[in-house]
């Protein structure tokens, strides 16, 4: 062979083979869409972080994360899905706002062949890969433990809760009343709705104190109500005579734990849940097992462990 014939073949040889190192440099985007029920308090913002980190450990990954204005806002988070779906996303995680509206949606991704993690509120929905989360039933029955404890197991008590027919609230709800179900000197006085919005549990939280104004504590199935529960006690000069316990353990609610005015709370790790939500949905873009479920766990915070949950 002429050397300027095989100088030649060199040159295209090595040109190839630096294209082809160029193609593996360049990895194929996986686009991941993780969509919360809202971005508007600490508790969604440390579920954000928590599943951008997870996506940082993959630099295939593309994350959106998407959430409608307020948790109410059903409508808005099933537009948000069906967008996702149009665009052929890679897989989902989802934390449902409504059940009922959102399982046709999910149905269609379904059909698209998009595989989709449930996270944070489970729903009766036979097609999700995983349901990524806390024992939310466990949650609340440790709630009403301490509050048990902490009134000498007698008074009347009540609830404020989050939004009717989320399931997220209606097994805190549950667990609470298993908890209390072997006090008989608790009496449960009243439920009250405040979805999820600390303005109206402060609403609400007045509300109970003029109807019940022996009332010993409150039971809120979010940290956001449960601080404007709070705020309504100190309107009326009732703080330490009425306990609030509340669930989440946001770092807002955790400093009230410390301060005594909050009694007690519940942590739901949040930047676990995101995590582990993104991590299931990674698996599931790359057609790997998923576990059908992944706790995340939940643990009671006092005013001696508080600081720990700071950190």
């Amino acid at each position: 062979m002429k050397p300027r014939r095989w100088r030649a073949l060199a040159l295209v040889s090595i040109g190839l083979i630096a294209l082809a190192a160029c193609d593996r440099g360049k990895q194929k985007k996986v686009d991941i869409a993780l969509v919360a029920k809202a971005l508007d308090s600490e508790w969604w913002q440390r579920v954000r972080a928590g599943a951008e980190e997870a996506a940082k450990a993959h630099p295939e990954v593309r994350l959106a994360v998407l959430a409608p204005e307020r948790e109410v806002n059903i409508d808005q988070q099933v537009a948000i899905l069906e967008d996702q779906i149009t665009k052929r996303v890679a897989a989902l995680a989802v934390a449902p706002t409504g059940a009922a509206e959102l399982i046709p949606v999910l149905d269609r991704a379904h059909a698209a062949g998009i595989p989709v993690i449930v996270f944070d509120t489970d729903i009766n929905w036979a097609t999700k890969l995983s349901f990524v989360g806390s024992d939310n039933r466990r949650a609340g029955r440790l709630a009403a433990e301490y509050i048990v404890k902490i009134v000498g197991g007698k008074g009347k008590v009540a609830v404020i809760r989050g939004i009717l027919g989320v399931m997220t609230h209606e097994d805190r709800l549950a667990g609470f009343r298993d908890g209390i179900r072997d006090a008989p000197g608790i009496e449960c006085v009243a439920v009250q709705p405040a979805n999820s919005e600390r303005a109206l549990a402060m609403s609400v939280m007045e509300n109970l104190l003029t109807r019940y104004p022996d009332l010993v504590a409150v039971f809120a199935t979010n940290d956001q109500m449960a601080l404007g529960a709070v705020e309504a006690i100190a309107a009326r000069n009732l703080s330490g005579k009425v306990a609030v316990v509340g669930i989440d353990a946001t770092y807002e609610a955790v400093r009230a734990v410390e301060a005594g005015r909050l009694a007690g709370d519940i942590a739901m790790y949040p930047e676990g849940l995101g995590r582990n939500a993104v991590e299931a949905a990674v698996k599931a873009a790359r057609g790997e097992a998923v576990e059908k479920r992944v706790e995340v766990g939940e643990a009671l915070v006092t005013k001696e462990n508080a600081t720990g949950f700071l950190k």
